[in-house]
């Protein structure tokens, strides 16, 4: 189901179960030491923190009537000591779970980065990656504390309610009892807001994927709303996409601060009602100190219960943030590799398609019954109406996407049998739209071999007339691109990224319009260094010029969902049909015969690309 559109709401229709939760608590077992150390800590200044009341008894009942104010000091002394053990231990929890919740989130986007990698291009096609990045990000951190600190603290508080629970019994078992009568009212309370909360925590997190989505779409198209002035209407449905993020933050913000409320109603009537009890029904069973202690015991049982309730509030809420994390870590990578794949050998570069189908979508074919092969060193220029299938042979080569029939082999090996980095460490691509990463253009030409020295990076920038141009920018090589490759023109960003694929040395080299934004005087300039880069390896070339299709060993034309000419140059215009139309329609029209060539540098070509080559 297509979901790339920033104002459709995410839905998912299985309820949340507790199956999840106890998924992600494997993220904890990493950290159980530093986990059950905090655990020891604060169960220790819990159980010290409850002899406080059993201290104010003895003082109220034996120590002030009997005037000992050596005993109080003794009291004062032991409290001192508990509170400073107290803040020692919870020093200690602090630092041990951050650092802990800091390694959940650590590893949680670890396994989410490592999947995303292995995700099909169909993936990120049909979704906002704005929507993506929201589950890197925001969901991550939103779990984390529920990971780390939440866990220890319940852990923590039903130790302690168990342990107040027995001092209480311990002073009272009537007031005890007394004691307990709020809790059906709390469990009533609790019980009928989960629903609600969940739900709207769920439409928060699709409000706020929404507009984390809009967010990034408006950056990246920042050139082009400003280019047709649309400025105002953008404004319109960013103000409705945070309208929406708005109210229902405050719809779940006013479900969730509703709980302390009510928990302070019902602990706070509990306590009345054993001051009334106290006061009037059990006076002659029970001392004034007693009572009081009782009463402190009261306010520190309902202490965890309040955070246990807010734990139980903070998971309803983290459930929505789990579906979707887990939703995305359950994603079929539809392209993984079989159990026994191999790494790839190198190769020759034989391609053979053989009875190919293929569809994006099902019921919807773009590919049908298609069989071809190229031989080693072959030159095979694809060419054919838009939306014919030409990017989809080479997205099928690199296994960006996988066949639905037929097979695909490299040397005689399916590509399905080998695995992925070893067949596309093969391959050089070259997209229409090149994409530069931020950092150097040193960097950038590189890319796809980190070991190259600066002088295999400059031979290969030169053999593909990006030398002179570089030289020219303020810190040469060493010039910073930004974001989407700003600062280089379209035809620089080009220019650079046909240098990072001859740096790189591929056996099978695809071109995909890779000379679309170079000007045709450059084009003719880079036309020898485009030899040189096609020569010896096999080559899949895209392109409506010319230049580089003219020269193709084969032309294949692509119509129908099939191959319906096959040839050279010559011998498809002979044959007067569909690529001779294509020719004569819109070939002809790029072909400017009088333009005098550029000037090859003096060292040319063959000089820079043979230190390339032999590196």
């Amino acid at each position: 189901m297509a979901r790339n559109k920033y104002d459709i709401d995410e839905s998912l229709d299985a309820p949340f179960n507790f199956a999840q939760f106890r998924r992600a608590l494997a993220y904890l077992k990493p950290y159980r030491w530093r986990i059950l150390s905090s655990l020891g800590v604060m169960i220790l200044a819990s159980a010290l923190n409850l002899l406080a009341p059993i201290l104010l008894m003895q003082v109220i009942n034996v120590i002030i009537p009997a005037r000992d104010a050596g005993g109080l000091w003794r009291v004062v002394g032991i409290y001192a000591a508990i509170v400073g053990v107290g803040v020692a231990c919870t020093r200690y929890r602090m630092q041990a779970m951050n650092q802990v919740g800091q390694g959940i989130i650590h590893d949680i986007r670890l396994d989410m980065f490592r999947h995303l990698q292995r995700l099909p291009f169909s993936y990120f096609d049909s979704r906002p990656h704005g929507k993506i990045l929201v589950r890197l990000v925001h969901y991550v951190n939103n779990i984390s504390d529920l990971l780390s600190n939440g866990i220890v603290n319940v852990l923590v508080d039903m130790l302690s309610l168990g342990i107040i629970l027995a001092y209480m019994l311990a002073v009272d078992p009537v007031l005890t009892l007394y004691a307990m009568a709020g809790l059906p009212f709390l469990a009533i309370g609790l019980l009928s807001l989960k629903g609600v909360q969940r739900r709207a925590q769920q439409a928060l997190s699709r409000k706020s994927s929404n507009l984390n989505a809009y967010t990034q779409e408006s950056l990246l198209g920042m050139k082009v709303t400003q280019a047709f002035a649309r400025e105002t209407e953008n404004r319109r449905i960013y103000n409705v996409l945070t309208g929406a993020y708005r109210k229902t933050y405050m719809r779940a913000t006013l479900l969730a601060i509703s709980v302390w409320p009510y928990i302070e109603l019902v602990s706070n009537g509990t306590v009345a009602f054993l001051y009334g009890a106290g006061a009037l029904w059990l006076r002659p069973a029970i001392s004034v100190g007693a009572l009081v202690a009782f009463v402190s015991y009261v306010w520190r049982f309902w202490a965890p219960i309040n955070t246990l309730s807010a734990f139980y509030s903070q998971l309803l809420n983290a459930a929505a943030y789990l579906e979707r994390i887990f939703e995305f870590l359950d994603e079929p990578v539809v392209l993984d590799e079989s159990p026994d794949a191999f790494d790839l050998p190198p190769v020759r570069g034989r391609v053979a398609f053989e009875a190919v189908d293929f569809a994006y979508e099902p019921g919807i074919p773009v590919l049908e019954q298609v069989s071809f092969q190229v031989e080693p060193g072959e030159t095979v220029a694809l060419v054919g109406p838009t939306g014919a299938g030409k990017s989809t042979i080479v997205n099928l080569v690199s296994r960006f996407y996988d066949i639905q029939g037929g097979r695909i082999t490299l040397d005689g090996i399916d590509i399905r049998s080998v695995r992925l980095d070893s067949l596309r460490s093969q391959m050089g691509i070259m997209l229409q739209e090149p994409f530069l990463f931020p950092g150097t253009i040193r960097e950038n030409i590189r890319y796809g071999r980190l070991d190259a020295t600066d002088a295999e990076v400059e031979a290969a920038a030169r053999a593909v007339c990006a030398h002179e141009f570089i030289l020219k920018l303020p810190a040469g090589y060493d010039t910073e691109i930004h974001e989407q490759g700003s600062g280089v023109s379209s035809g620089e960003r080009q220019l650079i990224s046909f240098a990072r694929v001859l740096l790189a040395d591929p056996r099978i080299l695809i071109l995909d319009e890779a000379t679309a934004s170079i000007d045709t005087r450059t084009e003719r300039a880079l036309q020898r260094g485009l030899d040189r880069l096609l020569a010896d390896r096999t080559s899949f070339v895209i392109a409506h010029r010319l230049s580089t299709i003219r020269q193709a060993d084969r032309i294949l034309y692509i119509a129908d969902r099939n191959i319906r000419e096959a040839g050279t140059h010559d011998e498809l215009l002979a044959q007067d049909g569909l690529y001779r139309a294509l020719y004569m329609s819109q070939f002809r029209a790029f072909v400017d015969e009088d333009a005098p060539p550029v000037e090859v540098p003096s060292d040319g070509f063959d000089k820079n690309y043979e230190s390339v080559k032999r590196a």
